[in-house]
């Protein structure tokens, strides 16, 4: 058999393997969602095209040496699951995802403590930003850019636009830094660290999570699951760890209320596009709860344990979130195991897509149409939002299809499009 011949026989088993592995999951979990997991009595579908993945991602880096990567993915559609031992071995976290404009992103790749490479995406151009920058973080108005590069935090009007002010790092480990979220005016940024979550200003810089503790001698600032929202109009801040409440704030970081969570841990917060709602995610294991509270009158509440269930609502009662976006019909999450998922603000899930590895950043265009996804798969996922679905290889309901993937894996020279 030559070689045209060894290729159309692993298309033709590639594309056949995928389609029946895509239809039997979407049965199963179609049913399960309809009438729950207890009544399912089949066996769980398998992908079993492991022994083709080393030919396939053979395949695809001659396509990429070739600048050939659009055929080639029409040929052979990604996949998650075959390539799982693989990415156990060469993936890494990707995180910070910013959108800048039309079809260019910024991100980091590996996690706090580690030296992160910061890259920016446009279209499927790959460019790497200078080897200082630890984070990456935008406003949410005025197109405000924060960067965490050697010692200080810049912010920026535009991406690489004039400075507006420098902020001291006040970390022991200045690399320790999981996020920044610049103020819409560029004054004040939000550090969120493992050694704890800090307002910056032109006066200096204030821990605001967690609570220090006068009468233990042995307190600490470090913290595990630390993560902080920042309302759209800069008002309201909310922060959050492994052991605390959720904690809401007033814009000078002083706390105004705290709701329990729902779950064991707090984990995720999130302000809904139009300010009416905040959402807040708790987890345990690969499990979680998500609830919405009212935000219009977050000044006027008081520290409660908020257990009543006519303060909240459930938005999602299954997922652990690791990033999220809020759009104008309500929130796109990620969650731990590897899911996409759409909720309105009652709750409703509009739809669900399947990338694989858990997802560990988002963002989504100006215009709603075009959602970047990063996991720890160490790759990022650019999808067309409602354009329709493009192969029969889609684990989802959803009326999407991904135009393409950049895969960055460790011992990979150079990143891979797929």
């Amino acid at each position: 058999m030559n070689l045209a011949d060894k290729i159309t026989l692993l298309q033709t088993t590639w594309n056949k393997e995928g389609s029946s592995y895509a239809k039997e999951i979407n049965a199963m979990i179609a049913f399960i969602e309809e009438h729950g997991y207890e009544n399912w009595k089949g066996i769980e579908p398998a992908d079993n095209r492991n022994e083709l993945a080393p030919e396939v991602l053979s395949l695809l880096k001659k396509a990429n040496k070739e600048d050939n990567t659009s055929a080639f993915r029409a040929m052979f559609p990604p996949a998650y699951a075959p390539f799982v031992n693989i990415i156990h071995e060469q993936g890494q976290c990707i995180e910070n995802l910013c959108y800048i404009s039309n079809n260019k992103i910024a991100f980091v790749i590996g996690s706090v403590y580690e030296k992160r490479k910061a890259y920016t995406l446009t279209n499927r151009t790959i460019q790497q930003l200078p080897d200082t920058i630890q984070s990456i973080g935008r406003s949410h108005r005025n197109d405000i850019f924060a960067i965490a590069a050697a010692n200080t935090i810049t912010t920026y009007k535009g991406w690489q636009g004039s400075p507006i002010a420098a902020f001291n790092i006040p970390l022991a480990n200045n690399q320790a830094v999981s996020q920044v979220i610049p103020f819409n005016d560029g004054l004040s940024v939000l550090l969120i660290s493992p050694e704890g979550i800090y307002l910056l200003t032109a006066n200096g810089h204030s821990l605001i999570h967690p609570v220090p503790d006068p009468e233990d001698k042995e307190w600490a600032s470090y913290i595990d699951m630390e993560h902080a929202a920042l309302s759209h109009d800069d008002s309201f801040i909310v922060v959050g760890d492994q052991n605390s409440y959720h904690r809401i704030l007033n814009r000078d970081g002083h706390e105004i209320h705290a709701i329990r969570p729902q779950s064991s841990y707090p984990h995720y917060a999130l302000f809904a596009k139009d300010g009416q709602q905040l959402v807040l995610n708790s987890c345990h294991f690969y499990s979680g709860i998500t609830i919405s509270v009212p935000a219009t009158n977050l000044q006027d509440l008081k520290r409660e344990d908020n257990t009543k269930e006519d303060r909240y609502s459930f938005i999602d009662k299954n997922s652990r979130i690791y990033a999220a976006v809020p759009t104008s019909a309500g929130y796109i999450f990620g969650d731990a195991t590897g899911n996409i998922k759409a909720f309105d603000k009652q709750g409703k899930n509009s739809w669900r897509h399947f990338l694989g590895s858990t997802i560990s950043s988002m963002v989504i265009s100006d215009d709603e149409q075009t959602l970047w996804v990063a996991s720890c798969s160490g790759m990022i996922h650019k999808l067309r939002l409602n354009a329709g679905q493009r192969d029969d290889h889609t684990i989802g309901n959803g009326n999407h299809y991904e135009e393409f993937r950049v895969i960055f894996w460790k011992n990979e020279p150079a990143p891979l499009v797929w």
